[in-house]
C-alpha cells in the first residue's frame, strides 16, 4: 500500500495548508480527502504535488507493505 502520511509533515516544514493546494496547485477537495484516506492517485496529481512542494516522490509517499 501507498501510503501519503510523509506529504502531511512536509507540508507543515513548508507552511502550505491543504486550502492552499486546492487553491493554487488546481488539487481539488475531493483528491485532498482520497490522499488522506491513502487512495489510489493519479501520476499527474503525484506530479503536482512534487512541484508545489518542490520535492521528490519519495518525500511525500511511502510503500508500506499489506499486513
Amino acid at each position: 500500500m501507498i501510503v501519503f502520511d510523509k506529504l502531511w509533515d512536509i507540508m507543515k516544514q513548508k507552511n502550505i495548508s491543504t486550502y492552499m493546494l486546492r487553491e493554487k496547485c488546481g488539487i481539488d477537495s475531493k483528491t485532498v480527502r482520497r490522499l488522506k484516506a491513502n487512495d489510489n492517485m493519479e501520476t499527474k496529481t503525484l506530479n503536482k504535488l512534487c512541484t508545489a512542494l518542490d520535492c521528490k516522490l519519495e518525500d511525500i509517499a511511502e510503500y508500506v507493505p499489506d499486513k
